[in-house]
């Protein structure tokens, strides 16, 4: 099963059900960076003709998470350094004009909403991995208070780029998995009402990410 939203449709064609399985082994680091991807087999695992199969590898090159090679199926990307780095700028970018967008339309509803969000993420502190999916819901029920379909979809396909590397990177460092300050403080901000302070503490919460994940990503090579 997929881990993007909990509020996203499951899948209901083939080609989805493809997509959301292999966007969950390459999210979850069943399949690595380099991994050969071959439509036959895949097929088979799930029990589909290889077309759908085929279809979900041109969806995750254009997502940028596969290399297509002709007659060879398709290869796990992976991100560089600059490239990890232009991710976190257009996740700053669009999340922050996500969050400009939801501000006004915040209710309370919406405020205890993330607030049992957070609770979900300190009941998981020790699993890295269940930790990770948790924080993606975070902010993607929050981007999605913005109702801009497109621009969901757009920040849910980048952090399916970087979630490979940030599993690792907590499987690794010593880093505290609650992070609650960190987020508590967004809610406080959203709590203002004002847009403006919202996207800036958001922003820097998403920037302040960077640095330590590329130290970890260029100490490790991967």
């Amino acid at each position: 099963m997929h881990l993007a939203t909990p509020y996203s449709r499951p899948p209901v064609t083939a080609e989805e059900e493809a997509y959301a399985f292999l966007l969950d082994a390459i999210c979850t680091g069943r399949f690595r960076t380099g991994d050969r991807l071959i439509a036959e087999e895949i097929a088979t695992d799930i029990g589909m003709s290889r077309m759908p199969v085929r279809e979900a590898f041109r969806r995750l090159a254009a997502e940028g998470l596969v290399n297509l090679r002709p007659n060879r199926g398709a290869i796990v990307s992976g991100l560089n350094l600059e490239e990890m780095r232009e991710v976190f700028e257009m996740r700053s970018a669009l999340e922050g004009l996500a969050i400009r967008l939801a501000v006004p339309r915040l209710n309370e509803r919406h405020l205890n909403r993330l607030e049992r969000l957070l609770d979900e993420m300190d009941e998981c502190r020790d699993d890295s991995a269940e930790w990770i999916g948790r924080h993606r819901a975070f902010h993607l029920y929050l981007c999605s208070l913005a109702e801009r379909p497109r621009l969901l979809r757009q920040i849910g396909a980048l952090y399916s780029v970087i979630e490979p590397h940030l599993r690792l990177w907590l499987q690794h460092v010593d880093k505290p998995l609650s992070a609650r300050e960190e987020h508590a403080v967004i809610l406080d901000a959203l709590r203002t009402g004002d847009a403006a302070v919202a996207e800036r503490v958001l922003c820097e919460h998403i920037e302040g990410t960077v640095p330590s994940l590329l130290e970890f990503l260029e100490a490790t090579g991967t």
